[in-house]
């Protein structure tokens, strides 16, 4: 597994080793171990969720201010741009993002930890997502940052409008969520 550091350090890029033949191809998508060592965290998983969205459906930006949770993300089926935002009051990076692609052709993950809101974008006709997560879902801890917030301005690959949920049209801008200490 080979670790690409994102212009925010603690949200880091995985790209395991793909073992490929004529029949196809095996890669060890999680190994507790090995994501430790090799990325020094040390966390457990307790859940594993499964998503599937249709080209241009749009999801988040999504966190728990109570239980919060760190995410381990890749797209099984599809491309997706995935984005992580950092909405910690007192880091050097809040209100900064990045973005990646994640699809089920270059098997990349990426770890978000807890203390940032979390969305992506489905770019192909279908992506499933499977990610795990650090702490259950708690309903009434969560929370929606506005996708479209002007102050975050990200660069979301669109060239149609997005197809948003109720709950993330209503999004709060940045300045207006309640955000980490």
């Amino acid at each position: 597994m080979s670790i690409v550091h994102t212009k925010i350090a603690e949200v880091i890029q995985l790209e395991p080793q793909v073992f490929t033949d004529d029949r196809g191809f095996f890669f060890e998508a999680y190994n507790h171990h090995k994501f430790a060592q090799e990325t020094g965290i040390f966390t457990n998983f307790v859940q594993d969720n499964h998503s599937c969205s249709k080209q241009n459906v749009l999801r988040g930006l999504h966190y728990q201010i109570q239980q919060p949770q760190g995410k381990l993300i890749r797209a099984v089926v599809g491309t997706i741009f995935d984005v992580a935002v950092d909405i910690r009051k007192s880091s050097a990076t809040f209100g900064k993002w990045v973005g990646s692609e994640l699809s089920a052709e270059n098997k990349r993950l990426l770890w978000i930890p807890p203390g940032f809101a979390h969305g992506f974008l489905a770019l192909s006709e279908i992506a499933e997502v499977v990610y795990k997560t650090t702490d259950y879902y708690a309903p009434q801890s969560d929370r929606t940052i506005l996708w479209n917030d002007p102050d975050l301005a990200i660069d979301w690959p669109l060239s149609v409008p997005p197809i948003l949920s109720a709950k993330d049209q209503a999004g709060k801008p940045l300045r207006a969520a309640e955000i980490f200490d």
